[in-house]
């Protein structure tokens, strides 16, 4: 690449990362034009999926069965919540979970889901006040046949009782009759957003909690004082407990990426820096890391830009994240980040990102073991860099790869879906 391209693409960066900065996790409304799926690789199916008018803010859950799918459907002033099981190359009738007039609907902070023994559990964001980055995550547990009453609907994760920011879920079934749900908490923000002791506002944290399938929740903790406010959270469960990859933030400003680890017999460890990429940032990028497991390894990956332009960065490990080996970039440059992983078997992995060729964004995907050896990227899709696109997700079943997406139309949005077998990986 020839230094003017390479200046361009600085340059094009900076106003990038100045105007999330400016912005933060806010949904400013704008058009953007339409963008049709694009696919560049034969073995890639297009799978019709059961979304409805203006539909968008996938997320994807994979049991040993089935897979899972979550989304919120709009309309006019009300937001709806909806799921359907893909199992045997058909998806199910969708279930209406919740719906309401007042939640905080975001392209960067969306639902997720989680299955454990048949029952079903999601979350919502829920205005508590009049601010902007007043809300609250908000839990329901179903099962899939039917929204059953016995289960309990609607009731808050969190027992802080302040009007602040909430958001950012992560969840895992843990046990046989429970889960793990991990999100970013603003309690000691005093309802500001990014806060810094220069405006009174404390940090943002990261906390953790075990939600029972009949919806009792307890060991509720603090795994960090302070971390970066609103890029998203990830977690994957071993051997031994579960682990959190999240954007970290010292009182330098410096917004690396960190995991914490239950430790079985003495409890969560405390942070370690992966990749040490001091990427020093006076605001959040809202792009936050991946992570999973296949027994104890893991792979996690994540945006930096430390180095002046947008990266994509991968690394594993092989004890259950007591420790990571090197660094592995897997993009081809100027990077958008939005991450997502999924591990292949106990030594590979494949990578989910967002990148532009041109004057075009790209889903692109690829395949990249412990030791850093990598196949060459499969564009998934043609996308759009606007906000609106949100987050592609990736998730495994049996040995096909599934990818779902948030595509833009002039009028709205519609969720994509496809997939992959893993032998066409290159």
């Amino acid at each position: 690449m020839n230094q003017i391209i390479t200046m361009r693409f600085t340059i094009s960066f900076i106003a990038f990362v100045t105007l999330l900065i400016s912005v933060g996790c806010k949904n400013e409304p704008k058009k953007a034009e339409e963008v049709t799926s694009d696919t560049s690789h034969e073995s890639i199916q297009v799978i019709d999926n059961p979304t409805t008018g203006n539909a968008s803010l996938p997320r994807l859950f994979a049991t040993n069965e089935a897979l899972y799918m979550s989304w919120v459907e709009r309309k006019d002033s009300m937001a709806i919540l909806k799921y359907s099981i893909f199992n045997q190359d058909s998806w199910s009738s969708p279930a209406h979970v919740n719906s309401g007039s007042d939640w905080f609907v975001n392209w960067a902070d969306f639902p997720a889901i989680a299955v454990n023994n048949g029952v079903v559990l999601t979350n919502i964001l829920q205005k508590s006040a009049s601010g902007t980055y007043t809300y609250d995550i908000k839990l329901n547990l179903n099962t899939p046949s039917t929204i059953s009453e016995a289960l309990p609907q609607n009731f808050i994760l969190h027992n802080d009782g302040t009007q602040s920011e909430h958001g950012f879920v992560s969840m895992l079934p843990w046990n046989d009759d429970s889960f793990f749900v991990t999100w970013l908490d603003g309690r000691n923000t005093s309802g500001s957003h990014d806060a810094t002791e220069m405006n009174s506002g404390g940090a943002m944290t990261l906390r953790s909690a075990e939600v029972s399938t009949s919806g009792v929740i307890t060991n509720r903790t603090e795994l960090d004082a302070r971390v970066c406010d609103c890029c998203k959270t990830s977690a994957a469960m071993t051997p031994s407990g579960p682990v959190v990859v999240y954007r970290d933030r010292d009182e330098n400003e410096v917004r690396d990426i960190s995991l914490v680890r239950w430790q079985q017999d003495m409890g969560w460890s405390d942070p370690i820096s992966i990749g040490n990429d001091h990427w020093k940032i006076n605001g959040c990028p809202v792009n936050g890391p991946s992570i999973d497991a296949f027994d104890t390894t893991l792979v996690t990956t994540w945006f930096t830009a430390a180095r002046g332009e947008g990266e994509v960065e991968v690394a594993f490990s092989i004890d259950g994240g007591i420790s990571f080996g090197k660094t592995f970039r897997v993009d081809a440059g100027n990077a958008t980040g939005r991450v997502d992983a999924v591990m292949l078997s106990l030594t590979e992995a494949a990578i989910l990102w967002m990148e532009p060729h041109g004057d075009e964004e790209f889903i692109q995907l690829m395949k990249i073991d412990v030791n850093g050896v990598k196949q060459p990227a499969i564009t998934i899709a043609k996308t759009s860099e606007d906000r609106a696109s949100g987050f592609p997700q990736l998730e495994m079943l049996d040995d096909t790869l599934y990818i779902a997406w948030t595509s833009i139309l002039e009028n709205g949005e519609t969720i994509k879906t496809v997939s992959l077998s893993i032998q066409d990986l290159y």
